[in-house]
């Protein structure tokens, strides 16, 4: 019994399956026609049956019929001998074919065994596809997952009597054939479904009739050895239908996005129409050709009693989106797939486009999509804040209508949308409107805060080059309340990631602002300064050398003159110094002159190895000299956030990671990650007491000082450091919450200063603000428990064997003779509030400057 049955033959037959076919009964007129001629005539000759015979009586005495016997005979004796003949030939073809063409049929076990190509696959941690790689997107499904309306749409264009037949449907090649007849030999195809999937597994598609002989006989063969469910579950896999996808699971996340078990009737229409001819009829590239062949296919549902008349006008009605290019997917994980896929091909090599591979990532689909939406926000504000360049191109607009909507579709294919920012042609200018044309014909008209952003472009006196008249090239989006605005690529790039501190599970990744537009992946590639966001590794190496946040530091100038043919350097903040301060002011002020006595004071080269060998830096990219307090090192964003992760788990050094399993084709796990665990396996590199009071220092950062914007996320268990290298050209914020870390950049790729008024607080940190609220909504609050060790006087916290006057560095830099050595006299009490410090010292002469610079000549 049929899964699905088809209706009386009664009601289909009438129909073709092609929208020019109208099988109207013109043989049953002619026959009638026939007998009403015939009667007329009978009646001529006489009337009624006798009369009739009574004429035929006098027409032998005439010896007419005599003649008239001799030309019909002769004609039924040469019908009969056409007969004759083609039932030798058609015996003659047939003993042909089982006994020279059956046995050359090739064995069923690529069909019994059905083992297709299938592509690497990547997943979010929660099972949200994420990436396909292969020269075929092919998802095979289930004969019992796969849609009923589906299989009745595939039924209704492509086989409706497939239950009926045998293979071969006799009935539709005698249709097929009085078809081109009548049409004048235009091709009527008369496969059946079990032909076409003959055909696919094994013959060409060359039109010959030896070809069409042995795929009749591979379509009995394939009858005797599957069920129709089964040969009809291959052919829904294995069919092209466009864009390198097989199979219709694969073509509904093509075309539509969805998985095969959520398309809606109209959107199944649409896909049984692609195996005719896929290019043609593909809904992306020739959306009314598509819709035509749609609507067709719908009524013939309906006409085979498929659908009912309601089920049909709804979705003759639906307006269908399908999918661009770069938006297959439901979350933006682009940079995330091409690393698994270069990963899995360093190990497998060209096998891994045709195994089947399913990579299982530990990324989570809501922080992938709430990181993606925060770096592309992060980037557009930083646009705006830096004014309009001018339109992407121009071109002429023809005054005809159709021709001008022919120019603005060529223009725009070079001009594809990214994301929410959709290309368009003006098609009218003047300072206080402006209307603009999409691809497909609509059009927008702005106005007021839609124009804002470029007022300047549409002066009168505005220049060539920054002008916005009819025919220019311009991006628009959607404000909050989703009104157009005219805004423009971005140049600037931005990356954010984030990972559990705990074992380096990679949350989410977003390497650049869009994959199709720039596919370097800034988040593992680009090695950048990370200015002042590596200051607290200093500040982790001084507390182990008795510094402590209490710690008082000259916040004075430094100069240091050339030797040995380099040049003068002379350090500067941002702001006038400030003068002698507690190491917790200094890091949470950001001031580089405390930095750089620190380092000065606990020396470059124990500097160096302490956050090498405890943070994991590179050493070739962190050189043991001074401006490594300022962040002169390079690191890439990925690595500065498995460093802070070490402050974020009590000390443990971890490795990032970003498969979390893989799995072969059946679904058989053949290798799964073994992170290292804060707490159990990993290595922990420093000390519990060291990470406590860095997590104490940072806190103090992320709330009171230049990272203080965290405080709209309304928590107190945050901490950070914001990052700003020399001339503005890197913007960074690295920061916690003990349950996640996330580091935040921006920056050109061609490193250039973002702008004299452009710190991290005001390029990364809104970034990483926008990924954490959403991140961590829903996560309760948690404080990192102290350690044995830490011990509090005056308010402040100390380790506890270093204490004020047994072993606590008390100052640096307050002695005039030497400027950048250490004291462990401390003045009244010792609270953030309570150390007092001698007045500050004069301004530094000639030959003390001198004498800092000998001390960094020496050995």
């Amino acid at each position: 019994m049929p899964i699905i049955k088809r209706p009386d033959s009664s009601k289909s037959s009438r129909h073709d399956r092609e929208p020019r076919w109208n099988d109207s009964p013109n043989g049953s007129r002619n026959a009638s026609d026939g007998r009403d001629g015939g009667g007329r005539n009978g009646g001529s000759g006489g009337r009624g049956g006798n009369g009739g015979n009574r004429g035929n009586g006098r027409n032998d005495r005439d010896g007419g019929d005599g003649g008239g016997r001799s030309v019909f005979g002769r004609i039924v004796l040469w019908f009969a001998g056409l007969a004759a003949i083609g039932v030798v030939v058609g015996a003659l073809i047939v003993g042909y074919a089982l006994v020279v063409m059956e046995p050359n049929l090739p064995s069923l076990n690529a069909l019994i065994d059905y083992r297709p190509k299938v592509p690497l696959r990547v997943y979010t941690a929660d099972h949200v596809l994420i990436g396909e790689f292969g020269e075929e997107r092919r998802s095979l499904v289930r004969f019992q997952d796969i849609p009923d309306q589906m299989k009745k749409a595939v039924l209704a264009i492509e086989d409706y009597r497939f239950y009926d037949h045998g293979g071969v449907d006799f009935v539709g090649i005698l249709r097929a054939g009085v078809s081109d007849v009548l049409h004048g030999g235009a091709s009527q195809g008369a496969s059946t479904i079990t032909m076409q999937v003959a055909r696919n597994f094994f013959l060409s598609s060359e039109k010959t009739y030896t070809r069409k002989i042995y795929e009749m006989l591979l379509a009995y063969k394939i009858e005797k050895a599957l069920t129709k469910d089964q040969i009809l579950e291959l052919y829904m896999n294995q069919i092209y239908l466009g864009e390198r996808a097989y199979g219709f699971s694969a073509a509904a996340r093509v075309y539509f996005g969805k998985d095969l078990k959520d398309i809606t009737l109209a959107e199944a229409a649409m896909l049984a129409g692609l195996p005719k001819a896929p290019s043609a009829y593909n809904p992306v590239v020739n959306p009314k050709r598509a819709k035509v062949r749609q609507q067709y296919i719908l009524k013939r549902m309906l006409d085979l009693n498929y659908i009912t008349r309601e089920q049909y006008d709804q979705a003759a009605a639906e307006e269908l989106r399908t999918k661009s290019a770069g938006t297959e997917y439901g979350v933006h994980a682009e940079y995330v797939a091409e690393m698994v896929r270069q990963m899995m091909y360093a190990q497998y090599k060209e096998e891994t486009y045709t195994r089947g591979l399913t990579v299982t990532t530990t990324i989570d689909s809501a922080d992938q999509d709430a990181a993606y939406r925060a770096v592309r926000k992060g980037v557009m504000d930083y646009e705006r804040r830096h004014g309009y360049r001018g339109p992407e191109g121009s071109i002429n607009l023809p005054s005809n209508a159709d021709d001008r909507a022919e120019a603005i579709e060529d223009a725009l294919v070079d001009h594809p949308d990214n994301g929410e920012l959709v290309a368009a042609v003006v098609t009218a200018a003047s300072p206080k409107q402006v209307t603009a044309q999409f691809v497909g014909g609509d059009t927008a008209t702005l106005t007021g805060d839609g124009l804002r952003f470029v007022a300047a472009a549409l002066r009168s006196n505005a220049s060539k080059a920054l002008a916005l008249r009819p025919g220019s090239i311009v991006r628009l989006m959607k404000d909050d309340k989703g009104t157009w605005q005219i805004t423009q690529l971005p140049q600037v790039e931005g990356a954010l990631v984030s990972m559990t501190p705990q074992d380096g599970a990679i949350r989410s990744l977003v390497g650049g602002f869009d994959f199709n537009k720039n596919k370097f992946n800034h988040v593992t590639q680009a090695w950048r300064q990370p200015g002042s966001s590596f200051k607290p590794f200093i500040y982790s190496a001084a507390l182990d050398k008795g510094l402590g946040p209490a710690t008082i530091i000259n916040d004075a100038p430094l100069y240091f003159p050339a030797t040995g043919g380099g040049d003068a350097w002379e350090p500067k903040d941002d702001d006038q110094p400030d003068g002698p301060m507690s190491m917790r002011t200094g890091l949470q002020k950001s001031k580089n002159l405390v930095s750089i006595r620190i380092l000065s004071y606990i020396g470059t080269n124990y500097a160096q190895d302490f956050v090498t060998q405890k943070f994991g830096f590179d050493k070739d990219k962190t050189p043991p000299y001074l401006p490594l307090a300022l962040g002169a090192g390079l690191v890439t964003p990925l690595q500065l956030t498995g460093a802070y992760s070490v402050f974020a788990n009590g000390g443990y050094r971890i490795n990032p990671y970003l498969i979390g399993e893989v799995a072969d084709a059946r679904g058989t796990v053949i290798s799964r990650a073994s992170p290292l665990m804060a707490g159990s396996n990993a290595p922990q590199t420093l000390e519990p007491r060291n990470a406590y009071i860095m997590n104490s220092l940072l806190h103090t950062v992320a709330t009171q000082g230049t990272g203080s914007g965290t405080n709209v996320l309304k928590r107190n268990d945050l901490q950070g450091k914001t990052g700003t290298t020399n001339d503005a050209k890197d913007g960074w914020f690295a920061g916690y919450q003990k349950q996640l870390v996330a580091v935040a950049w921006m920056g050109y790729d061609q490193p250039k200063t973002l702008g004299s008024r452009e710190f991290g607080a005001q390029l990364a940190l809104p970034i990483w603000v926008e990924y954490m609220g959403r991140a961590l909504r829903g996560i309760p609050q948690e404080q990192m428990e102290r350690p044995d060790g830490v011990t509090t006087v005056d308010g402040e916290l100390f380790y506890a064997d270093r204490t004020p006057g047994a072993g606590f560095v008390a100052s640096i830099g307050l002695d005039n003779t030497n400027p950048m050595a250490g004291d462990a006299t401390t003045m009244g009490g010792v609270g953030p509030a309570g150390m007092q410090a001698p007045p500050p010292p004069p301004q530094v002469t000639t030959d003390e400057r001198k004498q800092i610079m000998d001390m960094f000549n020496r050995p």
